[in-house]
């Protein structure tokens, strides 16, 4: 059972949880320390989202679709937008129609944890402002041209709420972790100023500064 956060805790941005749970460090610079850098990959998944984020909405063969629906939960302490919120006919529910979001990513179709609580965080936050359940969503892959359908199991919910909760802890403490250097660090924009490889090990660190600051 999670607990929910307070009133008075600080919202904190949603797309946060998906950088948490891909790279801690990575979290922290951005969200603790306002450091961001731009490459190409960046780039195109930022011209994805603007594309994708046009306000508007239409219908679908019966389903209703939102995009750039704004997103907020108290109970996790997050808010955020979605890229697009389809809302498929179900009787079972009030209103006649369930939420579906759907996130947009730049590349190749992937199962990562780190994308799926970010959905998984935007369904709970549309549980939260229709009062009732959503069940599924999907992960659009542009390169791919491939959804991939996420089920919002009990232990996807618990992975969310853990992530939500670090990042307030990060964001409350201003907490930077040094992490190890992983082959994810090859393709992380924020490698330049995160520099892994120095700063998840003193000795390295010591060797870093050394060829900066040779020794008389």
């Amino acid at each position: 059972m999670t607990q929910a956060l307070s009133e008075t805790d600080a919202l904190v941005a949603l797309s946060g949880l998906q950088h948490l749970v891909f790279c801690e460090r990575q979290a922290a610079l951005i969200h603790v320390e306002q450091v961001w850098r731009e490459d190409g990959a960046t780039a195109a998944g930022r011209v994805l989202h603007e594309r994708a984020d046009l306000p508007g909405g239409e219908r679908r063969r019966g389903v209703r679709v939102e995009r750039s629906v704004m997103l907020c939960s108290r109970r996790l302490g997050v808010y955020g937008r979605a890229d697009a919120v389809e809302y498929h006919p179900d009787r079972a529910v009030p209103g006649g129609h369930r939420p579906f979001p759907v996130e947009y990513k730049r590349g190749k179709q992937k199962h990562l944890l780190a994308d799926q609580v970010q959905l998984c965080a935007q369904a709970m936050c549309l549980e939260e402002m229709h009062a009732l359940d959503v069940l599924r969503g999907a992960l659009f892959y542009g390169e791919s041209h491939r959804r991939v359908e996420v089920t919002f199991d009990p232990a996807l919910r618990e992975a969310t709420a853990s992530a939500a909760r670090r990042l307030h802890q990060l964001v409350a403490e201003r907490l930077v972790p040094a992490v190890a250097e992983a082959p994810r660090c090859r393709k992380c924009s924020l490698a330049p100023s995160c520099l892994p490889s120095v700063t998840a090990a003193p000795d390295r660190a010591r060797r870093y500064l050394q060829t900066l600051i040779p020794d008389p």
